[in-house]
């Protein structure tokens, strides 16, 4: 467990996810430390993640997103070689175990479409290795309450969370942080 990621959580449980570089210069003057970066490419990631650094944020990029890499280790150790990257986020699992390997603080990143998905979480969870879960969308508090008592992992709820009503239920629900986009939410 990333226990430095965790602390940083505590004080400050709203993530700021930037999608565009009008997000990521919205983002810069916000006093959140946390930020997932969903878009980039292998051109412009460095340069992202240092403007980031620069302004005191702990930065996670979602390897995923990232144009120009594909699913592979060798992403995860490009990023890990040429940015100042804090963590990843991902759906994929090996992706995941390689940041981890490297000292990467990593989130494993789950969409809950239905019943099956549900049930291969736990699963999928711990063999990832991952320090956090996210699970999409966050605005479950009943399912979020169940995943933070069986999983092992401290839960991220992300995706569709609109106002300080959702990010309460979240939070009180039991994830240890939100992941959010919108920007009136940056500001709660």
């Amino acid at each position: 467990m990333n226990t430095e990621l965790k602390n940083l959580l505590e004080e400050y449980p709203i993530i700021i996810a930037v999608k565009s570089d009008d997000d990521l210069s919205a983002c810069l003057s916000c006093d959140k430390k946390v930020v997932f970066v969903l878009y980039g490419s292998v051109i412009t990631i460095p340069a992202i993640v240092a403007r980031l650094k620069e302004a005191d944020k702990a930065v996670f990029v979602d390897i995923d997103l990232l144009d120009g890499l594909s699913a592979r280790e060798a992403a995860v150790d490009y990023l890990a070689r040429s940015t100042a990257a804090d963590g990843i986020v991902s759906t994929k699992a090996p992706l995941v175990r390689r940041a981890a390997a490297l000292g990467l603080a990593t989130v494993y990143r789950t969409f809950l479409l239905d019943s099956m998905a549900l049930r291969s979480l736990q699963k999928t969870a711990l063999q990832s290795g991952a320090d956090f879960v996210e699970i999409l969308p966050g605005v479950m508090p009943k399912l979020i309450g169940r995943l933070a008592a069986a999983l092992e992992k401290p839960l991220i709820a992300s995706g569709l969370l609109a106002d300080k009503e959702d990010v309460i239920a979240a939070l009180s629900a039991g994830a240890a942080a939100i992941s959010s986009t919108d920007r009136a939410v940056w500001e709660l």
